[in-house]
């Protein structure tokens, strides 16, 4: 991610790292809720830029039929004149679709701080994630509530071993909506 000569200058001044976000996911297709949760983050975290890392094939879902031009395309789309959401697609830079190779990536320049969001539904399984651990070691996790998965989510094996000064819960007028529900449409 790049950053302007002036932000740098106002971080070493501040002596503070610059606040981004990265919600990651396939965007099968890009929503109203995606939207939601990045302007809320933006709001309570005092997030600087956040990122919508698009991922060719979530390894915990099955191949994506619409093809990655497309979906970045629908992202823009939704995102509209909100500038300070990036659209990235990092895999054939990084060789990776996994989550930690990405905040690896990221993380190569030291005046970032990043915060990386999600719905309650995949914190349930964040456990599972490749390096799940590492990622929690490098970031702050800011997961938004998600209609129906508050219960299992808040008594997921993640949610009862991580540190809630990472993790943080947050609880959010829901959009009740998903990829998936759309992509039955």
């Amino acid at each position: 991610m790049k950053f302007s000569a002036k932000e740098k200058q106002e971080t070493k001044l501040n002596n503070r790292k610059i606040k981004i976000g990265v919600l990651g996911g396939s965007f099968d297709p890009a929503h109203k809720g995606h939207l939601a949760i990045s302007k809320e983050a933006k709001k309570r975290f005092d997030l600087k830029k956040i990122i919508w890392a698009i991922t060719k094939k979530n390894p915990f879902k099955k191949e994506s039929e619409t093809a990655l031009s497309k979906r970045i395309k629908s992202c823009k789309k939704i995102i509209g004149s909100n500038s300070f959401i990036k659209v990235k697609f990092y895999e054939d830079i990084i060789k990776s679709n996994k989550t930690i190779n990405l905040i690896n990536y990221i993380k190569k320049d030291n005046n970032i701080e990043i915060y990386f969001l999600m719905g309650a539904d995949n914190l349930i399984n964040f456990h599972k994630w490749h390096k799940s651990k590492s990622i929690a070691q490098k970031c702050n996790i800011i997961v938004f509530d998600r209609h129906g998965f508050k219960k299992d989510s808040l008594k997921s094996k993640t949610f009862k071993e991580l540190d809630k000064n990472i993790l943080t819960f947050v609880k959010f007028k829901k959009v009740n909506i998903s990829s998936s529900q759309l992509r039955k449409v």
